[in-house]
């Protein structure tokens, strides 16, 4: 069936014709229980989820936008959304707050910003052993990502050297950083 067919049907839908909902039944329940059935893994919850997902199909025909989307990556959305809600709804609600998920959080803690910190110093350190065009181009090159023709270009120097340049003194930053 095209498209425009299904546009159609989910037109006569809106109407509530119950003869075009058998229709874009029978010519979509393959597809849409396939989606369910691969995001559930279990026939049993498919066969239920694609119910409802026909009833979310009747009761919502009048939001479906014909030449927005095409009909069946509308209705293949309904039915991989509801089977995802599914999948939600499987996990246990934690009635104790010792059950409860884990939840990361995003700040450092104060140790880890202390190390942070002191290893900041320890690298703005060791930059300073180097020659200044040679940490300049280190700079330039790992925190701004320029690359070595930029480099070469900015610096003056032929590409190799530049590359010479950037592979020594990340030896000697090396060396600086294990002492």
């Amino acid at each position: 069936m095209t498209g425009i067919e299904i546009s159609y049907l989910i037109g006569r839908i809106c109407l509530k014709d119950r003869k075009a909902f058998a229709a874009l039944y029978d010519a979509s329940a393959p597809k849409l229980f396939a989606i369910c059935l691969r995001i559930l893994r279990d026939r049993g919850e498919a066969e239920e989820a694609l119910q409802e997902v026909y009833v979310k199909i009747w009761q919502r025909a009048d939001r479906y936008m014909a030449g927005n989307v095409h009909p069946m990556a509308w209705l293949a959305a309904i039915a991989r959304n509801h089977s995802i809600d599914v999948i939600r709804a499987r996990r246990p609600v934690a009635t104790d707050i010792d059950e409860a998920y884990d939840i990361a959080d995003p700040l450092m803690s104060p140790e880890e910003a202390v190390v942070m910190r002191s290893e900041g110093r320890r690298i703005d350190a060791c930059m300073e052993e180097l020659a200044p065009d040679r940490a300049s181009a280190v700079r330039r090159a790992y925190i701004e990502g320029l690359s070595y023709e930029e480099l070469a270009d900015i610096h003056g120097v032929p590409l190799n050297t530049m590359r010479t340049w950037l592979r020594r003194s990340l030896l000697k930053l090396r060396e600086c950083m294990s002492r």
